[in-house]
């Protein structure tokens, strides 16, 4: 699977946050060509400040693969993580992140922090930013130009 085939997947899944309020932000994390979570933004469903897309794929692939190490994953996000989602990547000792729209504003994986690949850190995750940056950036103008009235 390309990465753009794995992200056109990421893109489905944030469509379906929209139904729910929800910031269209999908995820999907792989083994191989297996899709082992798939999920997006749940903060306005569950009521949880937690409930970002990435948050909710690396508990589902760990559960799926039966370890929170999970060194075999790459996981693919329409939006760059935030530090809290980015800092999970970290300590799950993810493998390699995709994004698609970078996030000048909260990005923490190369925009404004760049947790993924701090040395400090006890562990690197290696970034590939901008594949399907322009749909992924339209769906979330989008929603938020709804949002405006």
């Amino acid at each position: 699977m390309t990465d753009e085939e794995a992200m056109a997947l990421a893109l489905g899944e944030a469509g379906a946050a929209v139904a729910h309020g929800d910031v269209p932000v999908g995820a999907v994390a792989i083994v191989g060509d297996r899709v082992v979570a798939s999920r997006h933004n749940e903060r306005e469903l569950a009521g949880d400040p937690t409930a970002h897309a990435e948050i909710l794929a690396l508990r589902d692939a760990a559960a799926a693969l039966g370890s929170w190490r999970l060194g075999d994953v790459t996981l693919y996000v329409t939006l760059e993580p935030c530090p809290m989602c980015a800092g999970a990547l970290v300590a799950g000792r993810l493998r390699r992140l995709v994004f698609g729209a970078a996030d000048p504003k909260a990005g923490a994986a190369g925009s404004l922090y760049n947790l993924c690949a701090d040395p400090r850190l006890n562990h690197e995750v290696e970034v590939t930013g901008g594949v399907l940056a322009e749909p992924s950036a339209e769906l979330l103008a989008g929603f938020f130009a709804s949002r405006r009235g």
